[in-house]
């Protein structure tokens, strides 16, 4: 398995998920960044930077990995979506500006370049006038709004019933059948844990998830769920609170180092594996 260096500590939250998984996907296929130049149209030096978040990788160039790795890009390309969305937020301060001109290929940017989505070496780049780069952002934080709000709905629709046809909150109204609260905590509150498996393995009765990605600062009822599993595998995560904070993280690490996965923190689909056992 590959020894990847540690990601800038500025990036976002949301660009490092995407950076982690594609990571994962590469050291799954055994490819080397060599070999994936030679079966994409993208160099060695490219895939340098988008898998140490450097640039953001083109949306053609996840589909381009996921399809050399036999895998579907679909996952990929949603957490590209809401990458896109940070990684143009945080270049927004720079977008008046005039690119560098002893770099024009790479522009100012969170890891290092702006228009990785746009340009690869030595491709011509068009001018862009003030009107131009201005209709661009707006559309770019149009499309942000709508993936956010589709993850949101991913995350509270999976709490809404178990298996015995009653809500999960906790509390009466939660117990309401068909009702789905959105999750919200107080300072202090924590939730219990009820531990049942059924055919999709070990669940605590907050969420049916196998796919969300939790990482620092996350919350809502994918996190209970997590935090109760992580109980239960003897990983301390602190109080189970909803909230993935330094505690939550720790736990998440050492279960991955037992489970032989990178310890990244990161709660992801091989991690949501190990803890539905």
């Amino acid at each position: 398995m590959s020894r990847w260096k540690g990601l800038p500590e500025s990036l976002d939250q949301r660009v490092r998920q995407l950076v982690v998984q594609l990571r994962r996907l590469k050291d799954h296929s055994g490819l080397s960044l060599v070999s994936l130049a030679a079966r994409t149209s993208y160099s060695k030096s490219s895939w340098e930077r988008y898998l140490n978040g450097k640039k953001l990788p083109p949306r053609e160039a996840v589909v381009a990995l996921a399809r050399v790795c036999d895998a579907d890009p679909t996952r990929l390309l949603a957490l590209h979506e809401v990458a896109a969305q940070a990684w143009g937020a945080a270049a927004a301060p720079e977008a008046g500006r005039a690119a560098d001109p002893a770099d024009p290929a790479d522009p100012p940017g969170p890891g290092g370049g702006v228009d990785a989505t746009v340009a690869e070496e030595g491709a011509p780049r068009p001018a862009r006038g003030p009107r131009a780069r201005t209709g661009a952002l707006v559309v770019l934080a149009a499309l942000g709004v709508v993936v956010v709000a589709a993850v949101a709905l991913l995350i509270v629709r999976p709490w809404q019933q178990d298996a015995a046809g009653r809500g999960t909150a906790g509390g009466a109204a939660g117990r309401t059948a068909g009702a789905v609260p959105a999750f919200t905590h107080r300072v202090g509150e924590t939730f219990d844990c009820r531990l049942t498996r059924g055919p999709g393995g070990l669940s605590a009765g907050r969420s049916r998830t196998t796919t969300a990605i939790l990482g620092s600062g996350a919350t809502g009822w994918d996190v209970v769920e997590a935090q109760c599993l992580l109980h239960h595998h003897g990983y301390d995560p602190g109080p189970v609170d909803g909230i993935v904070g330094e505690n939550t993280q720790r736990a998440v690490k050492r279960l991955q180092a037992g489970a032989g996965l990178p310890t990244d923190g990161i709660v992801g689909p091989d991690t949501w594996q190990v803890l539905r056992r």
